[in-house]
């Protein structure tokens, strides 16, 4: 197969694996933000599922979560799957799991900001929402940001995993160009353009914390 067909086939594979890298990251931070303030509210039974979400997700694999949100619709409830919920059950299970970890991020920088903050803008009349958008929140971004980094660049990887429900992301033609022509070389171009991809999001995360270094 000449280079420039492989080269072809993996780029349409790299679309579908943008596609569940950039709906994974758009939905899962917002949601973990939310988990995690809901992980901080004064109430213990909503504190304990929370706990145990965050504590299912983290402690099972992706590839796990992804098989059972898969075919869960069809052994709990008899529903037939169509070849379009292959991609959103990726999508569901990879947001699941990784606003679990965005969650732990947000808490651990929101608990990093010393309660005197909250109390300075308490007395400067702000609400607790007003603080914690204007004061509060912005503080936690930057302090959170080379973990969420990780995060990211974990991300860009873990898309390689839809192979397992046969999703024809960039893994996935890759192996199929490897076994089909026995050569290693969709396996090297897929390599390439997953660590380009991986050092794109690299400079523009460190961009983005130089921006933010006014808030030291």
């Amino acid at each position: 197969m000449p280079l420039s067909v492989i080269l072809a086939k993996l780029s349409q594979g790299m679309a579908t694996s943008f596609a569940i890298f950039s709906l994974t990251l758009v939905l899962s931070l917002p949601l973990g933000l939310v988990v995690a303030l809901i992980r901080l509210r004064p109430n213990r039974p909503i504190q304990a599922v929370t706990r145990g979400y965050i504590s299912i997700m983290r402690g099972t694999p992706l590839m796990l979560q992804l098989l059972v949100v898969y075919f869960s619709p069809y052994y709990l409830f008899g529903i037939r799957l169509t070849p379009d919920y292959r991609f959103w059950a990726v999508i569901i299970a990879f947001v699941l799991n990784y606003a679990a970890y965005f969650a732990e991020i947000y808490r651990g920088g929101i608990e990093s900001i010393p309660v005197g903050q909250h109390e300075a803008a308490e007395i400067l009349g702000y609400t607790k929402s007003q603080a914690f958008t204007r004061i509060i929140l912005p503080q936690v971004v930057k302090n959170i940001l080379p973990s969420v980094t990780n995060e990211i660049i974990t991300l860009i990887k873990d898309t390689s995993i839809a192979f397992a429900i046969a999703v024809t992301e960039m893994f996935t033609i890759a192996k199929a160009i490897a076994s089909a022509e026995k050569t290693m070389v969709s396996y090297a171009i897929a390599g390439l353009f997953y660590y380009v991809f991986n050092f794109i999001v690299a400079i523009t995360m460190e961009r983005v914390e130089k921006r933010l270094n006014y808030y030291r």
